[in-house]
């Protein structure tokens, strides 16, 4: 439900207003596709009014495996105080960071620009928007973000000592995920301050799975996925579920329809990109490897929960829709699985088991209700 403050507010005015809560002076930079020239514009006359410095710049669409271009890199490079990616479909790679990673204080590699300074050094905030149309944006910022805040903040409250999550569905899914020493992340539509950053449509808490070894330990069970999916080549509604088996952290074997098809081409493609582009160079020596195994790796386990989406086949809203919850494959947000890809999928009216290392337990969903 739209909150009564937002309704004389445009969904640029709120993204700009209360979201990012620019202010005059600051230096924003928005990058976008000509699919998405309408809202970015928007988004451009909104920081405009507050009397920011904004600079909009376009590229040519990207899908997941292409490459952004250098001057867009460049761009962020400059590290402005908001970067707001309003793409059609994704960013693009970092090329550069890919071959020759940053270093954070702490040791973590980034392989991006926009990442090391998001989260590393901290010094911007920011917004991304794979896949936003002009309807959804109306339809899914303006909402209730203290009442979207609380949601979250009880929510990822339910994980602190959890060691194990048990999730299962209608469909099929019956999957246990490790969680012990992992922290949840909630993209709850406050990227004020600096280093933080999410999605608009705002509305989901996430969490990286322990990376599996592939012998003994990480993610064990089978993800069906009944709602959407992300391909190399956009987002599809499912037809034919897509069911993955999952052992020791890592996919071994997917089926089900054209859908099933698609999500292995787009896994085995970066699988061999990851390869070539260490043999030419653009990753540094053995991290062909590594990239190639985690294309295969269970990257996120995220809830959705903002109340104004709905599952229509763009994920970027999909995962964000109640009675629902999502996987990753592919890359996770602890950036100790590095991937050319991360591939949502969704799965309908889940139960969601939360288990504690004192032995006792938390049903946080069941069969999609919410019980926090």
């Amino acid at each position: 439900m739209a909150n009564i403050f937002y309704q004389k507010q445009t969904a640029a005015q709120v993204t700009v207003n209360q979201v990012l809560k620019i202010k005059k002076g600051e230096k924003v930079l928005i990058i976008a596709n000509p699919k998405t020239a309408q809202i970015a514009q928007d988004l451009y006359t909104a920081a405009s009014d507050v009397e920011a410095d904004a600079v909009l710049i376009y590229q040519r669409e990207k899908t997941s495996l292409d490459n952004a271009e250098p001057s867009v890199i460049a761009a962020i490079k400059t590290a402005p105080d908001v970067i707001m990616s309003i793409s059609s479909v994704k960013l693009g790679h970092d090329a550069e960071a890919e071959a020759n990673p940053y270093v954070g204080e702490n040791g973590v590699k980034y392989d991006s620009a926009f990442d090391y300074l998001l989260e590393g050094k901290k010094t911007i905030r920011a917004i991304w928007t794979p896949g936003l149309t002009p309807e959804m944006f109306e339809r899914t910022a303006c909402i209730d973000y203290a009442e979207l805040g609380e949601r979250c903040k009880k929510l990822m409250a339910k994980f602190k000592e959890a060691v194990f999550v048990r999730v299962t569905a209608p469909g099929g899914t019956d999957i246990t995920i490790p969680v012990e020493g992992r922290e949840p992340l909630s993209d709850d539509g406050d990227f004020s301050k600096p280093g933080a950053g999410g999605n608009i449509p705002a509305g989901e808490v996430f969490i990286s799975p322990v990376v599996g070894n592939g012998v003994d330990k990480g993610c064990d069970g089978t993800i069906v996925y009944d709602g959407s999916m992300t391909f190399a080549d956009g987002d599809s509604i499912i037809n034919t579920p897509i069911a993955v088996k999952v052992q020791h952290g890592f996919v071994t074997d997917i089926s089900g329809g054209d859908e099933a098809k698609r999500l292995q081409k787009t896994i085995s493609d970066a699988e061999a990109r990851s390869i070539q582009m260490e043999k030419k160079g653009a990753l540094p020596q053995g991290q062909g490897e590594v990239y190639k195994r985690n294309a295969r790796n269970i990257g996120e386990l995220g809830i959705g929960l903002n109340p104004a989406a709905t599952i229509g086949g763009n994920m970027l809203e999909d995962e964000k829709a109640f009675q629902t919850c999502h996987f990753a494959i592919g890359c996770n947000y602890d950036d100790d699985a590095p991937s050319l890809i991360h591939l949502d999928g969704v799965v309908r009216q889940p139960t969601i088991v939360i288990k504690y290392k004192d032995g006792t337990e938390f049903v946080a969903l069941e069969n999609g209700s919410l019980k926090v």
